[in-house]
């Protein structure tokens, strides 16, 4: 087991630099870049005091093989929500995607339907609209998109999406989750 790699990837994953993850545990930038090209091996205390800065118990840190990232999502996997009173129904396409750095979703609009108003943000939004037509409110601006169209827009005012159209619309929707 290659473990200074599997320390690399969990570091980069949390968004930290080798300096930072030296600060928080206390340890030279040297000695992180040691351990992460297997030049050194730390002691127990030393690698479970990162593994807790990095967020991972020893048991997720060594499970037996590689783990296999899923990459094709069924309908089965998707979660759904629907809204009677404001029209609309959500659908997120990949499960847990609100902890990712891209959040999918399928949004179904009755005729008038509505989607929640959502507050400024880092995120970015794309769109595809599929069917009908919908309209983009981002601050004081309005857009409108139709069946084959796409958007996309800095989410850093106000912004809501509607339907625009005399009966049923349907956008994809790809959002960047925003740690702020």
């Amino acid at each position: 087991m290659q473990i200074g790699k599997k320390i690399k990837n969990l570091r980069l994953k949390s968004g930290l630099t080798q300096e930072e993850l030296g600060e928080r545990t206390d340890l030279s930038k040297g000695y992180i870049s040691q351990l992460e090209r297997d030049l050194s091996s730390p002691s127990m205390e030393t690698f479970f005091s990162i593994l807790e800065v990095l967020g991972c118990t020893p048991e997720k840190f060594f499970e037996s093989g590689d783990s296999i990232q899923k990459v094709v999502y069924s309908e089965e996997d998707q979660t759904g929500y629907k809204d009677e009173e404001k029209g609309y129904e959500i659908h997120w396409l990949v499960p847990e995607s609100n902890e990712k750095e891209m959040e999918p979703i399928r949004l179904l609009f009755k005729e008038n339907g509505e989607f929640k108003e959502f507050e400024p943000s880092s995120s970015e939004t794309y769109g595809y609209c599929l069917s009908g037509r919908v309209a983009i409110r981002i601050g004081t601006r309005y857009y409108s998109a139709s069946a084959g169209e796409s958007i996309y827009f800095s989410a850093a005012d106000t912004h809501q999406i509607t339907n625009d159209f005399n009966g049923p619309s349907e956008i994809i929707l790809v959002a960047t989750n925003s740690y702020l």
